[in-house]
């Protein structure tokens, strides 16, 4: 493949956004619960000090943590700094203050949003006091933020419902991402329906996609090939279990598919049979989306198929699981 030339890098803006769903665990399920009802918990560590957010195991010790204690939702600003032009998904879209926040009965500080005017109302050692969403939930946002003050706002709450065991959170995160050299020969050989492996030299390794640098050597990975869109399954994996933005109903494989004349496979989804047809040294080709639907991404492969040619001897891609 002619590479006289060195194409312009691709870059692109990039956006990952989704719902991190997790437990808690019986200790941030405790705080979280206390948030719930406008209440403050630490917990106690071996050397007696109380600990705010409350760790699940002693920093000193590693010993678990049990010994609960409600702390002041006021406190003293033990660090700050200001932030001019806020991000999406912060507390506020004014400018504000973060800070680390030493509330009264807790010997060490938590890191929360002060709304202030401005810079000039921030200082270290100033007293604040926790400012209260009007309907809480379980989560660290039911402190919408700190304020200056020295008494608690905080209306009585009795508990109810059960404890707080799960928590989401969303995940935004934007970034532009570039392209290195060997990639963007990759990304514009997918928008030309083209599947282009590289190697440092006659004697290297084919990787797919092509790497900015051997991983073995170093040397850079300019020696472009175009591969077939043809290959061998070499190890899979049946998904059986549902989750949220799933677009295709299990059961379905996903596998390592070996192009022919690459020596790494790729991971992508392999239908056009049963789930329990699908095994290793199994021949599959690519099936292409529409050509209008072609954009700079291996997803212009909508999946892989049985191409219907006989297994592959399990010599010839051993070296390659």
């Amino acid at each position: 493949m002619d590479t006289s030339t060195a194409p312009d890098v691709l870059s692109a803006p990039l956006r990952a956004k989704f719902d991190y769903t997790r437990s808690v665990g019986p200790t941030i399920g405790r705080f979280l619960t206390g948030l719930r009802s406008r209440k403050v918990v630490g917990v106690r560590g071996t050397d007696g000090r109380v600990l705010v957010p409350p760790p699940e195991y002693d920093p000193v010790t590693s010993l678990p943590l049990t010994e609960f204690v409600d702390v002041a939702d006021t406190g003293v600003v033990a660090s700050w700094t200001w932030v001019h032009e806020p991000l999406p998904g912060q507390p506020f879209d004014r400018p504000f203050a973060w800070a680390l926040i030493k509330l009264d009965g807790a010997d060490t500080s938590m890191l929360h949003a002060v709304d202030v005017a401005g810079p000039d109302q921030m200082r270290t050692g100033m007293r604040v006091r926790a400012r209260w969403a009007e309907q809480t939930e379980g989560t660290i946002k039911d402190i919408v933020c700190f304020e200056p003050g020295e008494q608690s706002t905080a209306e009585p709450a009795t508990e109810s419902g059960e404890p707080v065991t799960m928590v989401v959170t969303p995940v935004d995160l934007s970034y532009k991402h570039t392209a290195s050299p060997q990639e963007t020969v990759y990304l514009r050989g997918l928008a030309e329906g083209k599947l282009i492996g590289a190697r440092t030299d006659a004697e290297g390794k084919v990787y797919f996609p092509p790497r900015g640098a051997n991983p073995t050597d170093g040397r850079p990975t300019d020696d472009y090939i175009e591969l077939s869109d043809h290959g061998t399954i070499t190890t899979f994996c049946i998904v059986n279990v549902p989750f949220l933005g799933q677009r295709i109903k299990p059961p379905y494989v996903a596998a390592y598919v070996l192009l022919d004349g690459a020596d790494i496979p790729v991971l992508h989804l392999v239908l056009g049979c049963e789930a329990s047809e699908v095994r290793m040294g199994m021949r599959v080709k690519a099936v292409w989306k529409p050509r209008e639907e072609w954009g700079h991404g291996l997803e212009n492969v909508d999946h892989f198929e049985p191409s219907g040619e006989p297994d592959a001897d399990y010599e010839t891609y051993k070296h390659h699981l």
